[in-house]
């Protein structure tokens, strides 16, 4: 048998069913938004996290007790996750070009002021200064988790997973609680828009990067790393630096420059 170090993948339904699953959830969201009922789009979430559980489940089998994730797999699996991370990036790019388009020259339709006329913005000191300090200590709090998980102190790395996780839910809380006391809607000029598409977009990303990180957290609390073998937690630690960076942006650029 010749023996080489690439994971040839089994066939596996989960992709069909994701695809299936994200078909529903947008045409449900199409009905939902023109009168219809939520049934198609609540179906198509259900399919959708069910495939994302099963599809995530086999790739830790394959990890961990399989034993399928070579030292050149893993390499293959950062680069993926790198250009996971860059096409991100971009996504948002395109939320900050949006803003600034409308930010540096505001037409005669917005009153050629920014804000438009009669938008009363958020106070950037407030609810969002203290969101921007969350998430630099949750920053902080999962590098610390790497570096105890790397000297194999495991009950280190739990405590600071721990408080990674319970920031990142801190931090939705909070955003919550701004969204119903913002003086403005989505719907109110292009400033209300480019505000709730752009930091609704980063709060979806806190929720997933929170649920990534829950799901370390339990992996590291059954041993399923080592010093030497956690990329796992590694994807999850870059996409939540990732996650901390943009809001940073988000900050300077749209609740502080653009208030």
């Amino acid at each position: 048998m010749i023996r080489q170090p690439f994971h040839l993948v089994e066939f596996s339904p989960w992709p069909l069913t994701a695809a299936t699953g994200a078909l529903l959830l947008t045409s449900g969201l199409t009905m939902w938004f023109h009168g219809f009922n939520m049934f198609t789009m609540i179906l198509g979430l259900i399919i959708i996290f069910s495939s994302m559980i099963q599809w995530w489940r086999d790739v830790i089998r394959e990890s961990t007790f399989l034993g399928f994730h070579t030292s050149l797999v893993t390499k293959g699996l950062r680069w993926g996750m790198i250009l996971f991370i860059l096409s991100e990036i971009l996504f948002f790019f395109a939320f900050f070009w949006a803003f600034f388009q409308s930010s540096l020259s505001p037409t005669p339709e917005l009153g050629c002021t920014w804000p438009p006329t009669g938008i009363y913005p958020l106070n950037p000191f407030a609810i969002p200064l203290l969101n921007t300090a969350v998430l630099l200590a949750s920053g902080v709090t999962v590098t610390w988790a790497h570096h105890a998980l790397m000297e194999a102190n495991r009950k280190e790395a739990i405590q600071a997973l721990s408080m990674t996780v319970m920031l990142g839910i801190y931090f939705t809380l909070l955003q919550l609680m701004e969204y119903s006391s913002a003086p403005f809607t989505i719907a109110d000029s292009v400033y209300g828009t480019t505000f709730f598409v752009a930091t609704g977009f980063h709060g979806l990303h806190v929720l997933i990067g929170s649920s990534f990180l829950s799901v370390t957290l339990l992996r590291a609390i059954f041993h399923q790393f080592s010093s030497g073998h956690h990329f796992g937690f590694e994807a999850a630690a870059w996409y939540w630096h990732f996650v901390d960076v943009v809001w940073i942006f988000l900050y300077l650029c749209i609740y502080w420059w653009g208030s």
